[in-house]
């Protein structure tokens, strides 16, 4: 059974999810397709940890956060393979949209990262509201 901590965490950072999401959409609205795309990436991010709380698991490390989903939400099959790849994409171009100089990035990449964000976000929370209502069961972390 999942404690309330737990429960209380997970539910603040879907809502950070969620509010990141608006924030990229705004952005592309306005072309401010670099903005758009980071904030679709941390959108994901904030996510895949809220499902990680559920768990008590997190990392300080994106590519822990990463890891741990793949792991546990990924290969446990609660989650389709097409989710991994969305978060990977998603870190991919961040990376480059955020660090490459010279880096441009286009209209159709940040719709792209935009519409994968939106529907990684509906799923994860429907898979987190599951959790929480101890519907589907959550992977077993041996530590």
């Amino acid at each position: 059974m999942l404690d309330k901590t737990a429960i209380d965490l997970s539910n603040y950072r879907m809502a950070k999810a969620k509010d990141l999401l608006s924030q990229s959409r705004l952005l592309y609205e306005n072309q401010k397709y670099d903005g758009s795309i980071n904030r679709s990436y941390y959108a994901i991010f904030n996510a895949i940890r809220s499902l990680l709380a559920l768990v008590r698991l997190d990392s300080s490390k994106h590519s822990g956060v990463l890891a741990f989903f793949d792991r546990y939400f990924v290969k446990t099959a609660i989650l389709e393979k097409k989710y991994s790849q969305i978060a990977h994409s998603a870190f991919d171009t961040r990376q480059d949209n955020d660090y490459e100089d010279f880096y441009i990035p286009s209209e159709e990449e940040a719709r792209i990262q935009q519409e994968d964000a939106e529907k990684f976000i509906s799923e994860i929370e429907s898979k987190r509201q599951l959790s929480i209502n101890q519907e589907i069961n959550l992977p077993v972390i041996s530590r």
